[in-house]
């Protein structure tokens, strides 16, 4: 509808596409201490989910966010009492800028979320094991004019990844150094 329009628009593919139920900008997995998965979470990572694009001028956020817009036609959760996605800036979702109106928090997380897994011990006390920063939006996606071929877009989403650390020390000499923190951590939960 929008092409018909004279507004550039164009499908996106986003692989590994995380569904941020409680909008905290992470999927939570929670295991016990036997490492039974608990169901608390409605977070999930889907195998790929579709948006489109379209190309806009955004007076009401100004002129640092004009272009790309997602628009989501099958949003799965309500926004604003409605069930709703966009039209969210991508440059507002590349710099993080969350607290925009306009699903941003949601379009952020379904591009770079990290997966987090806890073990709980009790109601009241959890311990993050395991933080996955990268599994989320992979290959974002679309299909190039005037050919099947795909164009990669993944960087008007989020900036390069970060390469791994590599150890002077050995690894759990390294980790044994982080449990003091690791206890901070948790008593901060």
């Amino acid at each position: 509808v929008l092409r018909c329009l004279g507004i550039p628009t164009r499908v996106i593919t986003n692989f590994n596409s995380a569904h941020d139920k409680n909008l905290n900008l992470s999927i939570d997995k929670y295991i016990d201490m036997s490492g039974n998965t608990l169901h608390l979470s409605e977070d999930s990572v889907w195998n790929f989910h579709v948006w489109n694009e379209s190309w806009f001028i955004r007076r009401d956020l100004g002129s640092f966010y004009d272009g790309w817009q997602v628009l989501d036609a099958t949003p799965q959760e309500k926004s604003k009492g409605i069930y709703q996605c966009g039209p969210a800036s991508t440059r507002a979702i590349k710099e993080g800028d969350v607290n925009l109106d306009y699903d941003s928090p949601f379009v952020f997380a379904a591009v770079n979320a990290d997966c987090v897994t806890w073990i709980r011990y009790s109601k009241k006390r959890k311990e993050r094991i395991y933080s996955n920063t990268r599994k989320i939006g992979k290959f974002i996606s679309t299909k190039a004019v005037g050919t099947n071929s795909r164009v990669d877009v993944t960087a008007n989403y989020k900036y390069p990844e970060v390469k791994e650390i590599s150890f002077k020390i050995p690894y759990s000499q390294y980790k044994n150094s982080l449990m003091d923190d690791r206890k901070i951590l948790v008593t901060a939960v």
